[in-house]
């Protein structure tokens, strides 16, 4: 399973733009159709919000995919 680690720059990350800054999706508009297709857990619950906002801590899982959502460097 591709794993992916993530490093929050601000307090969130809205969950189209995550799918496209890992590059699991090409960009935000095919972020939010895989979101829409309800094609995205995040922490194993599937989230079919296209702008919810992902905080540090929380695991992002899309097909093989896995995203783990890392707190902001001080």
């Amino acid at each position: 399973m591709p794993f992916h680690e993530f490093r929050l720059e601000g307090e969130y990350v809205e969950l189209n733009l995550l799918l496209k800054l890992t590059g699991i999706a090409a960009s935000g508009g095919e972020g939010k159709h895989m979101v829409a297709d309800g094609l995205v857990t995040v922490d194993g619950v599937v989230e079919l919000r296209k702008t919810y906002k992902v905080r540090a801590g929380q695991l992002v899982r899309i097909g093989d995919n896995e995203i783990s959502v890392l707190p902001e460097i001080d």
